[in-house]
């Protein structure tokens, strides 16, 4: 866990994923950053979907933009966090289940998995939301920009001619 103070880390991706109502229209973001210098960004929205899924899929594309030498993951998903580093080698030992009902977005959680086991040399992080960290507020915002965006191009009629 990162503490807080000042602008925060400021090399790594930095991930955040939004829904408003949730479920509902989503939108995710990650950010690859290092010193302080914005080196690739990805964002994209989704019509119909949670909060989580919008977390792990930024997660995801963190991963997927993730240069050979490693750099940190920071999200502020205390759930994704659990899920990836601590709980889903429990859940594929047993054939992917929990001890108590379903696990869901399972389809996602494999898939960070996944990717999280063939990058041993990164370290998926906890970094607490809405305390000034400049880069996860960048996320924020990104995703929120991506639910607003997503909500207006469903608000929009289409044409008929």
């Amino acid at each position: 866990m990162v503490s807080p103070r000042g602008a925060g880390p400021q090399t790594g991706v930095f991930t955040d994923g939004a829904t408003v109502p949730n479920p509902g229209f989503g939108g995710w973001a990650a950010i690859y950053v290092i010193d302080g210098k914005v080196v690739e960004k990805r964002c994209g929205h989704e019509p119909n979907t949670t909060n989580n899924r919008m977390e792990l899929r930024a997660i995801i594309e963190a991963y997927t933009m993730m240069p050979p030498d490693g750099v940190p993951i920071y999200t502020d998903s205390k759930l994704c966090v659990d899920s990836i580093n601590d709980w889903a080698p429990g859940w594929e030992r047993r054939g992917w289940r929990r001890h108590r009902g379903e696990i869901k977005n399972l389809d996602l959680v494999q898939e960070l998995f996944a990717l999280a086991r063939a990058r041993p040399d990164v370290q998926l992080t906890w970094i607490k939301a809405h305390v000034g960290y400049q880069w996860n507020e960048y996320a924020d915002r990104l995703a929120g920009a991506m639910v607003r965006r997503v909500t207006h191009a469903s608000s929009v009629p289409l044409s008929t001619s």
